[in-house]
C-alpha cells in the first residue's frame, strides 16, 4: 500500500487541528508552518476536509480551521477517504468491483484481505489517539517486531 504526499499531509494537519481542539482556530498558515506543509497544497486538503465534513473554516480577523467532530469520534481511515477516496483500489477499481478468473483468481480474496487489514488498523486509530501519543494496543504489537521496521 502506499500513502500518498496528500494522505500524509492531511494526517498530520488533522492530528495537528487534534491537539488543538478546544482552544481557537488554527490558520492554514500555523498547520502548514508547524508540520512543514506547502501552504497551497494544504489548502486544497483543508477543502476536501471540510467538504467531508471533517473541518470546519471560520473567516474573519479570528478565522481559521477546527475539526467538526471531536477528535476521538475521527479515524485515520475518515481522514485518508476524504482526500483520497477508498482505502484499497486496484487499477483505480475497489476490489469487490474485479473479476480474475483462472490462475488469478484467488487474487481477488487477496485484495479483499489486504483491505480488511489495512482497515484494522486505520479505521482503530483515531485522531485523538494520535494527538495523545497513544496508539491503541493491537496496532503498537503490529509495529514491534523489528522486521516490521525493515525493508526487504
Amino acid at each position: 500500500m502506499r500513502i500518498s504526499a496528500k494522505a500524509d499531509y492531511a494526517v498530520r494537519a488533522a492530528v495537528e487541528l487534534a491537539v488543538n481542539a478546544g482552544a481557537a482556530q488554527v490558520t492554514a498558515e500555523t498547520l502548514a508552518d508547524s508540520q512543514a506543509i506547502p501552504r497551497k497544497f494544504l489548502e486544497a486538503i483543508l477543502s476536501d476536509l471540510r467538504r467531508a465534513g471533517l473541518v470546519v473554516s471560520v473567516r474573519g480577523s479570528g478565522g481559521g480551521y477546527r475539526l467538526g467532530p471531536d477528535p476521538g469520534q475521527v479515524t485515520v481511515a475518515d481522514v485518508i477517504r476524504a482526500v483520497d477516496g477508498p482505502l484499497v483500489s486496484v487499477r483505480d477499481s475497489r476490489p469487490p468491483d474485479l473479476e480474475y478468473t483462472g490462475s488469478a483468481a484467488p487474487l481477488l480474496e487477496l485484495w479483499i484481505a489486504l483491505r480488511a487489514s489495512v482497515r484494522s488498523v486505520l479505521d482503530t486509530v483515531t485522531l485523538a489517539d494520535l494527538a495523545a501519543g497513544a496508539l491503541p494496543e493491537e496496532v503498537r504489537l503490529l509495529a514491534g517486531p523489528s522486521q516490521a521496521w525493515e525493508n526487504p
